[in-house]
């Protein structure tokens, strides 16, 4: 059985890596596939204040280079392509990669999830440097400057609110004539002095030289544009995106269960297939932040060796 792997991770990010390092600390023969290149959300935020632990004026590459090391130094493979089919019910799965088959006696998915863009010119050449889609890793970033918040949901709401505790004024971007959150959280929102609310409404068009500078505002009802252009004095200000999460899972669709798109597990990380294992944001969770996403490889690491050592007698 050489050529079967103990444990084979799908992705590498903060939950594969934290699934590889321990699944390969625990001396299993260990292997990362990831399709493009190691990290996930997290490569793209410039400083990562809130992980504990992490040195000062860390960055999202440094902290996943630093897991990546990690990885690597206790033995874990890792190898890049692109996962299109998979077998999962046998007792050695088999997944089937554009290069090559793969075998392992347990899985772990860490297959992540990516918000929703606006998908307007300028949003992807200034996202970590003005554009954002997570309140919590950002927003202090944006002290005592202007914050628009794109979204009308429960997470909009809720993230624009949270965005007051550090933002001068907060604008909520909503293409419909009324908030779709629950009336509770609205009616918190709503006695925000720092709140406040641009009604049928969708971004167009970011602009910015290195830093953003200004954007375009459509008017959903009449058609009409207009440019809101940073405050002088502040030179940028924030739009933080919160229009919903695209889970990177469609290729375990059939294969696992699902819910709307993400996978439910227990609380040991085990989905409804022996010896799969789901971590991170792929999986039904209520936070989706690094602290979580390593918490869920390790536990899913280590409830995977247990899977093999009473499966296979070791």
């Amino acid at each position: 059985m050489s050529d079967i792997y103990d444990v084979v991770i799908i992705g590498a990010g903060p939950a594969g890596l934290a699934a590889g390092l321990y699944a390969a600390r625990a001396k299993l023969k260990t292997l990362i596939i990831e399709r493009e290149k190691a990290g996930g959300q997290i490569v793209v935020t410039e400083e990562v204040a809130n992980y504990p632990g992490s040195v000062e004026n860390a960055s999202g590459p440094s902290l996943i280079a630093r897991m990546v090391e990690q990885a690597d130094e206790f033995g874990a493979e890792r190898i890049l392509d692109t996962i299109v089919d998979m077998e999962l019910d046998e007792k050695i799965k088999v997944l089937k990669g554009k290069k090559n088959e793969y075998k392992a006696k347990a899985v772990i998915l860490a297959t992540g999830a990516k918000p929703r863009p606006i998908g307007c010119p300028g949003e992807k050449e200034l996202t970590g440097k003005g554009v954002s889609y997570c309140a919590t890793c950002d927003g202090a970033f944006f002290t005592d400057l202007e914050v628009y918040v794109v979204g009308g949901g429960d997470a909009a709401v809720e993230e624009a609110m949270y965005l007051t505790k550090f933002a001068r004024k907060v604008t909520i971007i909503h293409r419909r004539d009324e908030l779709r959150a629950a009336k509770s959280i609205q009616e918190k929102a709503f006695k925000n002095e720092k709140m406040d609310f641009m009604w049928n409404s969708v971004v167009t068009d970011l602009k910015g030289d290195g830093i953003l500078e200004s954007m375009t505002v459509k008017d959903t009802v009449t058609g009409e544009e207009r440019e809101i252009v940073a405050d002088e004095e502040d030179g940028t200000f924030g739009v933080f995106v919160f229009i919903g999460l695209v889970p990177a899972t469609a290729i375990f669709e059939g294969k696992v269960d699902m819910e709307r798109g993400y996978i439910p597990t227990d609380q040991d990380m085990k989905t409804n297939i022996p010896g799969v294992f789901a971590a991170g944001d792929c999986r039904v969770k209520s936070l989706r932040q690094v602290v979580t996403a390593t918490a869920d490889g390790a536990i899913a690491a280590t409830q995977a060796e247990k899977y093999i050592n009473e499966v296979f007698d070791v």
